[in-house]
């Protein structure tokens, strides 16, 4: 195979080769089931494993108001990272009645948050009458 004269097409198995050397070489995305992100401002997420991972991705949570936690993180938030401007609070509720919540500030993250990953319910931009826990 030679090089071509100036002008001329650029034969279809050249194309292909390139190609395939471009899309090996361009980085790919990790699956979002396993990606960490860092939160963008005004938000915080929640992840359902250390380390900020786990399947699902990330949970978000943007202030304003209660939101409950979905599924995958409810009761099962191991790491989480706020960018929120303002301090939230994840809210558990208790068996018999009552809430525990406990203060998220701006710029706060834990990546083994083991003392709360099996209470964690939702958040709040306020304590909703919960007691600190």
């Amino acid at each position: 195979m030679g090089t071509q004269p100036p002008g001329q097409a650029v034969p279809m198995r050249s194309f292909v080769i390139m190609s395939a050397l471009v899309a090996a070489l361009a980085p790919t995305a990790a699956p979002s089931t396993h990606a960490t992100a860092v939160a963008p401002p005004g938000h915080v997420y929640f992840w359902s494993e250390p380390g900020q991972m786990g399947a699902g991705g990330a949970w978000d949570y943007s202030p304003g108001g209660y939101k409950e936690a979905d599924p995958h993180v409810k009761r099962h938030a191991y790491s989480f990272d706020s960018h929120a401007a303002v301090t939230v609070y994840a809210i558990s509720y208790q068996r018999g009645g009552g809430c525990l919540y406990r203060a998220i500030r701006p710029d706060d993250y834990d990546n083994d948050w083991t003392a709360w990953a099996t209470k964690f319910d939702g958040v709040s931009d306020s304590t909703m009458g919960c007691e600190p826990g």
